[in-house]
């Protein structure tokens, strides 16, 4: 009797979920490049409100990918798949920041200076938020990674999701809070470090119910359209949640962003058919979907190069409605620079690997 080894089918990509990827991305680097106002005014807390907080968004689109293809599980295959795709075009892509580190070392902010190069380089990796800010998430991934057998095995045992409620308090009553190298610097070397990897702590302990959210309508498909019917309900605690946010000053910018993703998440599966009917739109948002992470790894480098050169602020000062008009213009001309040239630096970086016969240049660029 010939031995038969059942392979089981392989699940396609959702079209709202790739939808919902290209959108979060683009809130991620709005989030960097779009915020106006002085600091601490209505118009700082305004802005902040409306563009940041777009790696809620991502991290729930990493829970829900993972549980969507945990139907192939094997923890070895697939930490060396993460080991492919994930760490080494992170380390790759690190490579331009860490040169600016030891470089341009005050104006880069470079709180490590001073270390031996290689401890440096080690500190950089494994807090991700120096080198290149965005990029203290992988860190803090790597831990959903590692954990990720525990994931699915108190999924199994249906323990996990009856977490959910403790983990929004969680992130409800704990802020992911922030870090900053001037202060920092009053700190020695080993205390800044160990700062950098609170932050990264912080942010996997806040942004857990997120994942987790993501892994239970993975699971539970059928309960997005529950969202969809209640869309009202969620708005308005949206909007509440905002305004209490931007009254208190961005204690906790999350809470708003979790209903942002359940409505969202509610209109794209609604209206699934409708968006794939416009083709043009469809395939514009599935293209940057897929450069979704290459975009993530390489857009502050820009966002950098175009204040720098250009000796504009991060978050530009409004004191009239005339300087608010001039901050917003070019806080969209950053955002639409950054984003068309993170994207043609892919495009290009990309079209170069293949010409060298390389098939998997996401292990390269994240693409």
């Amino acid at each position: 009797m010939e031995n038969t080894v059942t392979v089981k089918p392989k699940k396609q990509l959702l079209n709202y979920i790739n939808v919902f990827r290209g959108l979060a991305i683009l809130l991620i680097i709005a989030g960097h490049t779009m915020q106006i106002g002085t600091k601490g005014s209505i118009l700082n807390n305004i802005s902040f409100e409306i563009w940041a907080g777009g790696t809620a968004l991502f991290i729930f689109i990493s829970g829900f990918l993972f549980q969507h293809l945990s139907y192939k599980y094997e923890f070895k295959d697939y930490m060396k798949k993460k080991w492919k795709n994930v760490i080494i075009p992170y380390m790759l892509t690190a490579i331009p920041g860490i040169i600016l580190c030891f470089t341009i070392p005050t104006i880069y902010k470079n709180p490590f200076y001073g270390v031996n190069p290689f401890l440096q380089i080690g500190m950089f990796l494994t807090t991700g938020r120096v080198h290149n800010v965005p990029t203290w998430f992988i860190p803090m991934i790597v831990i959903f990674f590692l954990l990720s057998y525990l994931l699915l095995y108190l999924e199994k045992k249906n323990i996990l999701y009856k977490l959910l409620p403790i983990l929004f308090l969680i992130t409800i009553f704990i802020p992911r809070g922030d870090i900053e190298p001037e202060w920092v610097m009053n700190l020695d070397y080993f205390h800044r470090y160990l700062e950098y990897l609170k932050y990264v702590l912080s942010g996997f302990i806040h942004f857990s119910s997120m994942y987790i959210l993501g892994m239970y309508l993975s699971k539970y498909k059928e309960k997005i359209d529950f969202l969809y019917d209640k869309r009202r309900i969620l708005i308005f605690f949206m909007i509440i949640s905002s305004i209490a946010d931007i009254y208190f000053k961005n204690i906790n910018g999350t809470v708003s962003k979790i209903f942002l993703t359940l409505v969202t998440l509610g209109y794209l599966k609604h209206y699934d058919e409708q968006i794939k009917s416009f083709d043009k739109l469809n395939n514009c948002l599935d293209v940057i979907a897929k450069y979704s992470f290459g975009l993530f790894f390489i857009h502050w480098y820009f966002i950098f190069a175009f204040n720098h050169l250009l000796n504009i602020p991060k978050v530009m000062e409004v004191t009239n409605i005339i300087q608010g008009l001039i901050a917003f213009g070019i806080a969209s001309l950053r955002y639409l620079f950054v984003f068309i040239v993170s994207f043609l630096t892919l495009f290009l970086m990309k079209k170069i690997l293949n010409f060298f016969k390389i098939e998997n240049t996401r292990m390269f660029t994240g693409v």
